[in-house]
């Protein structure tokens, strides 16, 4: 098993959840790559995406039918200036390349908020740590293991 993607596993592991990591190959790097990989609507693909605020890396995770609203998000966590991250800073936050981020089991503490979107779904897939690894979670497990708050984060 890849590094990045045992990280994940066994951070779910650890909060008392098994995890089943499905690859593919023609990857899932998109939202609605994933979407067509696992056979679902791209509003239960979950997009981890890095940003700073206020030079703190922090995590959104946005149903993949959604766009975040950097206003929406500098006020769920309380900053006055809110960019995406550039490729190196999203690696050295979460340990992996964009493309692959997950929503949690990062190479460092990270905050994480959750838009509300995803909460209305059975089950989502968020990606495990490579660019071809996806899993699927109930909305409710993945807030409690990645700790996230949750907000309404789409524009």
């Amino acid at each position: 098993m890849h590094p990045n993607v045992a990280r994940v596993v066994e951070t779910a592991r650890a909060a008392g959840l098994e995890i089943e990591v499905e690859r593919f190959p023609a990857g899932t790097r998109t939202a609605a790559d994933a979407a067509r990989a696992v056979g679902c609507d791209v509003a239960q693909i979950v997009k981890s995406l890095v940003f700073m605020a206020d030079g703190d890396a922090v995590i959104a995770l946005v149903s993949g039918a959604n766009r975040v609203d950097t206003g929406k998000l500098a006020d769920a966590v309380r900053a006055t200036d809110v960019r995406r991250a550039t490729g190196d800073e999203a690696r050295e936050a979460s340990g992996v390349a964009i493309g692959g981020v997950p929503p949690f089991g990062h190479a460092r503490p990270v905050g994480v908020v959750i838009d509300r979107d995803l909460l209305a779904y059975e089950r989502v897939w968020a990606a495990a740590g490579l660019p071809d690894a996806v899993f699927p979670i109930a909305p409710e497990a993945l807030v409690s293991i990645s700790r996230a708050t949750a907000a309404d984060l789409a524009e």
